[in-house]
């Protein structure tokens, strides 16, 4: 499956209790339609995702940047400190693709560092990882 969106806030590596690492983010996804009255109806949805493959992707996952992600999403179940049973979908990403430039802060100033551009010039797909090139 996959989706396309803007993230609404960088990106954060966490780990599990086995001291496993994974990026978590949130992309919000656009959509529009006319209703039977002919209006034109907006909305968004956000999503959270989690990217398991490689903790590097931290560095471009940046607030604004619009990516499309390959993945599945499962369903998850949980109680809050109070006690009140929550649910949720989680977007399990296996590779993302760098669509365009995060969106421009209020100060007109990109999001992106110079090597976080080179580096969202370049998809991330499951299993690769720079650390075993040879050159």
């Amino acid at each position: 499956m996959n989706i396309i969106g803007r993230l609404t806030k960088n990106a954060e590596v966490s780990k599990t209790p086995n001291g496993k690492e994974v990026v978590n983010f949130s992309i919000a996804v656009n959509d529009s339609y006319k209703n039977k009255a002919g209006q034109r109806i907006e909305q968004t949805e956000f999503v959270d995702c989690s990217y398991w493959l490689t903790p590097k992707a931290v560095t471009f996952l940046v607030k604004g940047l619009l990516v499309e992600l390959s993945g599945r999403i499962s369903a998850r179940a949980w109680l809050s400190s109070d006690g009140t049973a929550k649910a949720g979908l989680n977007f399990h990403t296996s590779a993302i693709k760098p669509l365009g430039k995060p969106a421009k802060q209020e100060n007109g100033q990109s999001t992106q560092t110079s090597a976080e551009k080179q580096n969202a010039n370049t998809a991330i797909v499951a299993g690769s990882d720079d650390d075993d090139l040879p050159f």
